[in-house]
């Protein structure tokens, strides 16, 4: 008896260990705790510190990706910084999951009054930086057989309606720097913590690479999650398409739907970590991890 109970307990260690949602949401939550982190902003200088501390912690190796971007409309001078943090960084083969960690500078769907003031971006930034930080933890305790890269995008947010040539100011400077960076393929996380999450295929990474999203989608369905929606959703403008485009394969995670305007805490002030749930967080957890652990 006691030599089987012996033997289940060192089967069950020799498992990945289980993705902590608890734990993500508490990253979350420390991410809205600075405050706004849009470029030039005292949360988004703290909220680097935090990040790249809490990275050295895991990573086999961490680097900070940092650039200078002017804004020649507002005459603003900002440092942008990308994190890239490696795990089983010497393996050739290698796939990477990505996010980004600022803030809108403005609040575009906001009263008039409001739409100049930056948002807290629970769900918008944090949720998708979240999940990467515990996975972290996970890598660095359980070592995948592929390689892993982690990649926080700064300045994803910052540009103004209409105007994506500033959007996605990171992975622009990422794709244009990567010195013939070749993954199997990358999967960017988006506004994935909503309370009531709903995903289906992005438009984009469907049209371009429905290997990877049947990949994925397949995943998460043989795991029972139903909120991985059989279909194509929106065509949602986003750091996977800057990816694409310069020739790094991958595909978004992202949830762009919303009941009704009245629901739509996008771009608002009311994007706040009541909104989050620790259940979608570990689904999309759960998800990224079998992903991960499946490769070799």
């Amino acid at each position: 008896m006691y030599k089987t109970a012996l033997l289940i307990l060192l089967l069950f260690s020799m498992l990945p260990a289980g993705f902590n949602a608890e734990r993500a949401f508490a990253y979350l939550e420390k991410q809205v705790s600075f405050g706004p982190r849009d470029p030039g902003s005292k949360g988004h200088q703290e909220c680097l510190k935090f990040l790249e501390k809490e990275l050295k912690k895991y990573a086999e190796k961490v680097e900070l990706q940092s650039f200078d971007y002017h804004d020649t409309k507002h005459k603003k001078k900002f440092v942008l910084t990308n994190g890239i943090a490696s795990f089983n960084k010497d393996n050739k083969k290698r796939i990477f999951l990505a996010a980004h960690w600022d803030t809108r500078p403005r609040a575009d769907y906001e009263s008039k009054e409001n739409r100049n003031k930056p948002i807290l971006g629970a769900n918008d930034g944090a949720s998708g930086v979240a999940v990467l930080l515990e996975i972290a933890r996970q890598l660095k305790e359980n070592p995948a057989e592929i390689g892993v890269d982690l990649i926080l995008f700064d300045g994803e947010d910052y540009g103004e309606a209409g105007h994506l040539e500033d959007y996605f100011l990171g992975s622009r400077y990422f794709a244009k720097h990567a010195n013939n960076y070749k993954p199997k393929y990358g999967i960017l996380l988006d506004m994935i913590g909503d309370a009531n999450l709903n995903l289906p295929r992005e438009g984009y990474s469907q049209r371009y690479l429905p290997h990877i999203v049947d990949k994925v989608w397949n995943i998460a369905q043989s795991m029972g999650y139903s909120e991985f929606e059989d279909h194509t959703g929106s065509y949602v403008d986003d750091d996977h398409v800057i990816l694409i485009e310069h020739g790094i394969p991958c595909i978004n995670i992202i949830d762009f739907a919303y009941p009704d305007k009245t629901h739509r805490y996008w771009h608002t002030l009311q994007d706040t970590p009541d909104k989050c749930s620790v259940q979608s967080l570990d689904t999309i957890g759960q998800v990224m991890m079998e992903v991960i652990y499946s490769e070799k």
